[in-house]
């Protein structure tokens, strides 16, 4: 291997492709967490310049702590979660408030505090992290034993508003990450479908078997996309500045209901088809059903871009929907073959919701059987 090919670090061979798939890996990651580094930076300065040249508080360290603790780094920040680890954190700054004017500091009222934030914040809240904010900021303020009683209660009342404020006025989910997701699920129904329909043409139960797999990991790009889009339909409810996408956003929302019973309909032909690939015998007329509907899931990706390509997706998988009567198609076809294509309607319901037609209408066009 010579030094064009390979790089070398601590003393193992590594290949320049892996270098830099790992140095794009990384820059991503960073460029990613940008709108979250600029919520978390404008928001934990504003909330300690205010407490601190505003209010007058000597060292307002909680105003700072409980902004970037509640925002984080982590992708989704809708309003109504930021809200929830606020009030988590000013639970516990209160209970050591409460624990400092009645006994103390000490080893010991550090040991009590704790002990009754997490109590309580078990009983308010069934989330984890609500609990585990709540006690890191109640030891926080019991370490932090300055100024008036209620000091860091306020410090942190601050915190929390600033960072409900800059979830609106800086947008941290933006419309690419929600149409990344978007792009990353239609990705992987395009191959789950793909398989399908090359392990009907060959007969080949492995392949089928694989694409089964590949079918029942769709629930997870939904979910991503599930979140994502959650995310910005929230902010953009509170967002002066993402008002002209809540539209859209409504769109897109219609999308991914319909192509999570997409996903969940496709596993079930998926299974039909692993169990007819069993017998090795080619069933080109499922498959190339099969690989229309896929043309027509493809043009509903598109129309997330662009709405006018809508009225084209409708007809592509419309124009599918109009054949699937199994015994039309496959008049000496075995029973399972035709429990195969009965399979495709619900699906080709789907896409044709996805692509803007009413339930009713799309179930209307399927032959009556």
């Amino acid at each position: 291997m010579t030094d064009d090919d390979a790089s070398t670090t601590v003393g193992v061979v590594v290949p320049r492709s892996r270098l830099r798939t790992t140095l794009r890996r990384r820059v991503l990651r960073v460029r990613e967490s940008l709108p979250a580094a600029a919520q978390i930076v404008a928001a934990a300065t504003a909330a300690y310049a205010f407490a601190h040249f505003v209010l007058g508080h000597p060292v307002p360290l909680l105003a700072a702590t409980v902004t970037v603790s509640s925002l984080g780094l982590v992708r989704d920040a809708r309003p109504w979660r930021v809200a929830e680890t606020v009030a988590g954190m000013l639970v516990g700054i209160l209970i050591a408030e409460l624990v400092l004017l009645l006994a103390g500091a000490g080893w010991w009222q550090i040991a009590l505090a704790m002990s009754l934030t997490l109590v309580v914040a078990r009983f308010l809240s069934p989330q984890p992290g609500f609990a585990l904010a709540a006690v890191t900021q109640s030891l926080i303020a019991l370490v932090l034993v300055t100024g008036a009683p209620f000091l860091r209660l306020v410090d942190g009342a601050v915190g929390g508003l600033a960072a409900l404020v800059v979830t609106a006025l800086i947008p941290r989910t933006l419309r690419r990450t929600e149409l990344r997701d978007a792009d990353e699920l239609f990705d992987a129904l395009d191959a789950a479908m793909a398989s399908i329909v090359r392990a009907l043409r060959r007969g080949d139960r492995v392949r089928a078997e694989r694409a089964l797999e590949r079918a029942r990991s769709l629930q997870t790009y939904v979910d991503a996309w599930s979140g994502s889009l959650e995310s910005g339909r929230e902010v953009a409810r509170i967002s002066p500045f993402l008002r002209g996408q809540r539209s859209e956003l409504q769109r897109h929302e219609r999308v991914r209901a319909a192509l999570d019973l997409t996903t969940r309909n496709l596993r079930v032909v998926a299974r039909r088809a692993a169990y007819l690939c069993a017998d090795g015998v080619s069933r080109p007329v499922p498959a190339d059903l099969l690989a229309d509907l896929a043309r027509g899931a493809a043009l509903v990706r598109e129309s997330l871009d662009d709405i006018s390509i809508e009225p084209v997706a409708r007809e592509a998988v419309a124009a599918v929907a109009r054949r699937l009567d199994p015994a039309a198609l496959l008049p000496d076809g075995g029973v399972g073959e035709l429990n195969l294509v009965s399979a495709l309607r619900p699906l080709a319901v789907d896409l044709m919701v996805a692509a803007g037609m009413p339930a009713a209408e799309a179930r209307a066009l399927l032959p009556r059987i």
